[in-house]
């Protein structure tokens, strides 16, 4: 059985993959993330997630058989990707100008199968729409912290869940990994998805 490795630091990625069954060895990308720039929201997503996989795959102490998947999350709003923001201020100008409004939560996915040199890369869209939240709901999420260290400045699996009103597509993308994608993708490579399920 493969080693199954998340190249990424989000503990909302690791608990939806250890609640889906699996059990993933975390080995942090350090990838610089500014590097990707003028490229469309979704395209963004997935070539980050590329070089979050190649980064760790890349890593000479990685066991031999180790499954890489890289991800990397972006929320689309009025056509412009926005990844985490900067400080409260962004966060809290975020949160204006989203209330009430819709944008899609794209994650890029990037699997890389190291012992036998395959890869494949796709990713998941979902739209989001988001409650008509008062000023005073926005200060008060904002200054709990949560906003700042995730995509788009809210979380549907945290405080955020309740200025989510609706989501079109899958649940677990806006939380940063779709189960169903990856299944697909963990199946290209040559491996059943089911065999991943930590015993």
């Amino acid at each position: 059985m493969p080693v199954f490795v998340l190249a990424s630091a989000s503990p909302a990625r690791l608990a939806t993959l250890r609640s889906a069954g699996l059990d993933p060895q975390v080995i942090v990308s350090g990838v610089d993330e500014s590097q990707v720039v003028g490229v469309p929201p979704g395209e963004l997503a997935l070539r980050l997630a590329d070089l979050k996989c190649h980064a760790v795959a890349a890593r000479s102490d990685l066991p031999t058989d180790a499954l890489v998947l890289g991800c990397d999350s972006v929320l689309e709003f009025e056509g412009e990707a926005l990844g985490k923001p900067a400080d409260a201020e962004e966060a809290v100008r975020r949160w204006h100008a989203m209330r009430g409004r819709t944008g899609v939560l794209h994650t890029g996915h990037c699997l890389r199968d190291v012992a036998a040199g395959k890869q494949t890369a796709a990713t998941a869209s979902t739209t989001v729409h988001f409650a008509n939240v008062t000023d005073d709901e926005i200060t008060a999420y904002v200054a709990t912290g949560e906003p700042l260290h995730v995509a788009g400045a809210f979380t549907v699996d945290g405080l955020g869940g309740a200025f989510v009103t609706g989501i079109e597509g899958d649940h677990h993308n806006v939380v940063g990994v779709s189960l169903p994608l990856v299944r697909g993708l963990v199946r290209e490579v040559g491996h059943r998805w089911t065999d991943l399920w930590a015993r």
